[in-house]
């Protein structure tokens, strides 16, 4: 990791004050859309040696600089002094931020994990155990129990796995020198602000490299918005106290516009000739228009409202199992914005409440796309004229509308999906003539 130029021109003078000579905060990482993103392949420059005296030397002036950023933000000069005294670089924390996995897991290998007999088995048991709590928290908030321990189970193992980070440690690592520093620099504001409130010391504040606490894993301005303090003892407690990691669970659920009785959404079947443009979570119809489109309900699924607004998604295109989403599936991504994360939720949640796990199938056959391979099928759909925006090796909204178009070149079913197979066309199909 370089240090920052500012950095290194003042480093001989002693760190000593507030009044440093640092930067607010670190520089972020270009944004991978950015027009210098390229693959791993590309990525051939190595980073200049590390002085680990000179990069101490660097994040204690950022430290000064902070301390009094938080002083005027409101945190009190004890707090500052207690949490922000004698921190260490974590460089497991860096090295973590600067990752990318080579292979995403497809959405089957995902939903394998998630849902396996022994967590739905440990599910059903703790929605037992913890009824009459459970039970009130869903009252006052309008959460089904099962949603509350389906998300128990996703974010810790029924908090068996919380992390192991000091959060204050691990926030000031990244918003000195992460890829993004001002978040990181939010984010820890927050987790000060948690312990100037009185609700946890310092070295309690544990949870993940980066910065997720307690059993279901809040990030501090989450936690400083959303945590309940349900058993009265006057501390917002995520780690230990269930009722205040339940009720902080369903009240931010119902915060970012969970609907009490409406279901999640069901797994569907699509007619025959189905239009796969339609399915995008941006397309948006009531759930008696899809319908009368010809999209059926899976057996045994919860009946869904008529004048609900509802998506069809796809996760593994027109070969995959499809489902038709509601309102509180995106309050679900809300806590993290992934599909393959809000279905696996909402099916624990179904399985643990005894209901049918997903009926469709899924192209197993299709292999991973490395990100070596996501770049070159974004180069390769930009070579044929289908505009996927700036090669960054990530399959969003612009990426899948250019592989719809490809797809449409090619007679085949425009689902937008990333596929191995799809790659291997686009290869054989060469530039645009």
């Amino acid at each position: 990791m370089a240090l920052r130029t500012s950095h290194i021109m003042v480093l001989a003078a002693a760190v000593v004050a507030a009044a440093g000579c640092s930067t607010a905060g670190g520089e972020p990482m270009p944004n991978p859309g950015a027009s210098n993103a390229v693959s791993p392949a590309e990525a051939t420059a190595s980073a200049p040696p590390v002085d680990p005296v000179m990069e101490q030397l660097d994040f204690e002036s950022w430290l000064a600089n902070f301390r009094v950023e938080a002083r005027a933000a409101g945190i009190s000069a004890a707090t500052v002094d207690r949490s922000l005294t004698r921190l260490r670089i974590l460089p497991d924390v860096l090295k973590s931020d600067g990752s990318q996995p080579e292979f995403v897991r497809p959405v089957w290998t995902y939903l394998d994990g998630a849902l396996n007999d022994a967590r739905i088995g440990k599910g059903r048991e703790q929605l037992n155990i913890q009824r009459p709590l459970l039970a009130a928290v869903s009252r006052d908030y309008g959460v089904p129990p099962e949603t509350i321990v389906a998300i128990w189970a996703m974010e810790s193992n029924f908090g068996s796995n919380i992390g192991s980070y000091n959060v204050v440690e691990a926030l000031a690592t990244l918003a000195w020198h992460g890829r993004r520093a001002a978040f990181a620099r939010e984010q820890l504001l927050a987790a000060l602000k948690i312990i100037d409130q009185g609700d946890a010391a310092p070295d309690r504040l544990i949870g993940s490299w980066a910065g997720a606490m307690g059993q279901t894993q809040f990030i501090p301005t989450t936690f400083v918005g959303h945590a309940v303090d349900r058993d009265g003892d006057g501390r917002r407690d995520l780690w230990t106290s269930l009722p205040d990691i339940f009720a902080s669970t369903a009240g931010y659920l119902r915060d970012v516009g969970w609907r009490a009785g409406e279901p999640w959404g069901s797994e569907v079947v699509l007619p025959a000739g189905f239009d796969y443009e339609q399915a995008e979570l941006t397309v948006r119809k009531p759930v008696a228009e899809w319908r009368r489109l010809g999209v059926v309900q899976a057996a045994g699924t919860r009946p869904l409202p008529d004048q609900a607004d509802a998506s069809i998604l796809l996760p593994a295109g027109y070969r995959g199992a499809a489902f038709l989403v509601l309102n509180n599936f995106r309050s679900i991504l809300r806590y993290n914005n992934s599909s393959s994360y809000g279905l696996a939720v909402a099916y624990l949640s179904d399985r643990i409440a005894g209901l049918p796990g997903i009926q469709g199938g899924w192209p197993r056959e299709e292999r991973s796309l490395s990100r070596d391979e996501r770049f070159e099928m974004q180069r390769l759909l930009g070579g044929r004229g289908h505009a996927a925006g700036n090669p960054d090796g990530i399959i969003g909204a612009n990426t899948r509308a250019a592989i719809r178009a490809f797809q449409k070149t090619q007679n085949l079913p425009a689902d937008g999906f990333a596929s191995s197979t799809l790659l291997d066309r686009l290869r054989a199909a060469g530039p645009a003539s």
